[in-house]
């Protein structure tokens, strides 16, 4: 990729974010976004089918980072109060663009597509794991849980002590 492709992608990516936390995804046009970006619609239609699929390569990138972040996908089984630490300090990383990106109509996708890299990361290391009941229902648990719990309970109570307080339900098996 050039420099000028990349100067175009990352101005395109900008003027959806800074619309994107203005209204919802269905209330942004391509031609705003392009007039937003100092671009024209041909080229936002050169890098994106359209607005939803620019929206799912952002979130998608946004997974990868959340997912990336947990060391040790084991620990989903092994030390779950370690997982639920990895995780949930991802999720405060991330937590103003996941506020953009996953909200309105678009809010419930974060958690199962998270669930779902890490199913996928899991299986690659242990294929056992497949047809085993327990951890599926372990990680959908622990991963939706963990995402709804901290996202309900955040500006109710300090983020590490609200971490801590996750770590400490997780170990409680």
């Amino acid at each position: 990729m050039d420099r000028r492709e990349i100067k175009t992608k990352r101005s395109i990516k900008n003027a959806f974010l800074k619309l994107r936390s203005k209204k919802e995804i269905e209330q942004i046009t391509i031609r705003e976004l392009a007039e937003e970006a100092e671009i024209s619609k041909a080229t936002f239609y050169l890098h994106y089918r359209d607005i939803y699929d620019l929206s799912d390569t952002l979130g998608n990138e946004i997974i990868e980072n959340l997912v990336k972040g947990i060391s040790n996908p084991d620990n989903i089984i092994e030390d779950p109060a370690a997982f639920t630490r990895e995780l949930a300090f991802a999720f405060l990383a991330q937590k103003n663009i996941i506020d953009i990106l996953f909200s309105g109509s678009r809010e419930y996708k974060l958690a199962d597509q998270i669930e779902q890299s890490i199913r996928t990361l899991v299986f690659h290391i242990h294929p056992e794991y497949i047809g085993d009941i327990s951890f599926h229902l372990k990680l959908s648990y622990r991963v939706k849980g963990i995402y709804y719990a901290f996202r309900d309970n955040l500006n109710k109570f300090e983020p590490g002590i609200l971490i801590e307080e996750l770590c400490r339900i997780s170990d409680n098996k």
